[in-house]
């Protein structure tokens, strides 16, 4: 984003009901399935849902006592978590299939490691992440406040609270910021769009969505009433997978930086952390986010680089954005480097990514989001590199 002028900026979130975020959330509770039997499984899974189907289809490698009927059952648990009992999708009353096979021995033997062969990445690509001082989650604010405004009306949701009865799980929401030099001063407007009850009028929806609009937006940043939109259509009581069919990986943006930083183009959920486009993404918002907690910048984008079979990365790029406080690009490349082993096992040992953490990634976000200490989660939110480049460059 521009660092000078005015400008307006839009990101948009969506709910963990949204077609695509249940296929998300089937994937990943596999991927966790797998990791809780054995930390070194392998998988690649997709999920397909549709009306009253799921389709779970890719590659594993992992004990034989995670069985078809085993991931089937998990898929009716985690959509059942998400709160579907509708005509169209339901959790126990949905088909679903299994065709998950054995991963490819071509790419097994690139990447495993074998004699004086250190585990190589499990794809070539480019992976980017982002840091800034916008919000304390040091996240965009567009796509920080447009998760918060719908993860405030999930926990409603989920909890009973009468002030969303009605309200279902299928939701969206995009919001509009006004920049001046760089720093969002407000909201200029705000889109949310949500599954609901028939029976249920656009205004009454509107009532029940403005205060929770209100409180999730910092004090002064409500945008006019004209330009909170609601359900712009009029009627939203078929959704979910029964009102589009849904994919995993079809919200990298919702997923990292809501179009503020560039992506890399590879999706997160379904994959196991040998998989650099999920584990190598992490580790490059750990570090961008720990150079700007460090006050090294106020903005901070890196890249690394790899290719299959490979377990150094080729490249590692980082740009400040002229927000460095006197400090030198290439000489932060080099530190970060020697900070953190960038090899796909490396990241792995150093995030402790080999564990089952990942169904939770898969709504609202896998960066800006809070690391619990007891289940050691969201591991690369951590900054406790702060001391370390602190002293790299002597402040």
């Amino acid at each position: 984003m521009r660092d000078k002028g005015e400008y307006l900026f839009t990101s948009e979130s969506v709910s963990e009901g949204h077609p695509d975020k249940v296929a998300d959330r089937i994937s990943d509770t596999v991927v966790d399935a797998f990791l809780a039997a054995d930390p070194y499984a392998r998988v690649a899974c997709e999920t397909l849902v549709t009306t009253n189907r799921i389709v779970l289809a890719g590659e594993v490698r992992g004990p034989e006592t995670v069985t078809a009927e085993y991931l089937s059952h998990l898929a009716r648990l985690a959509v059942h978590d998400i709160g579907y009992e509708q005509e169209g999708f339901h959790w126990k009353n949905a088909t679903v299939e299994c065709h998950l096979h054995a991963q490819s021995a071509d790419i097994a033997v690139g990447v495993d490691a074998a004699n004086n062969k250190d585990e190589g990445a499990g794809d070539q690509g480019i992976m980017f992440g982002y840091a800034c001082t916008e919000t304390d989650a040091l996240m965009p604010a567009p796509i920080y406040y447009s998760h918060l405004i719908l993860r405030r009306i999930s926990e409603m949701r989920r909890a009973g609270d009468v002030r969303v009865k009605g309200l279902q799980p299928d939701a969206k929401s995009q919001v509009t910021l006004r920049y001046v030099d760089g720093k969002p001063v407000g909201a200029t407007s705000v889109v949310v769009s949500t599954q609901h009850d028939a029976g249920l009028d656009q205004a009454q929806i509107k009532d029940l969505i403005r205060p929770i609009v209100l409180d999730a937006l910092p004090s002064g940043w409500m945008p006019p009433d004209n330009e909170l939109y609601v359900n712009p259509t009029g009627t939203f009581v078929i959704g979910g997978p029964d009102g589009d069919c849904g994919l995993t990986g079809r919200k990298i943006i919702v997923d990292t930086y809501g179009g503020a930083a560039p992506h890399g183009g590879g999706a997160f959920s379904g994959k196991d952390p040998t998989k650099v486009d999920r584990s190598a993404a992490y580790v490059c918002r750990y570090l961008a986010k720990n150079v700007v907690a460090a006050g090294l910048a106020e903005r901070c984008t890196l890249q690394i680089s790899y290719a299959i079979g490979v377990s150094h990365p080729l490249s590692v790029y980082v740009d400040l954005h002229g927000t460095g406080r006197d400090i030198e690009e290439t000489k932060l490349e080099r530190v970060l480097r020697e900070l953190v082993n960038l090899s796909p096992r490396g990241i792995r040992e150093h995030l402790h990514l080999n564990r089952p953490i990942y169904a939770v990634t898969s709504a609202y976000g896998h960066f800006g989001r809070t690391p619990d200490p007891d289940k050691n989660t969201f591991t690369w939110e951590k900054t406790d590199l702060v001391g370390s480049l602190k002293s790299a460059f002597g402040r």
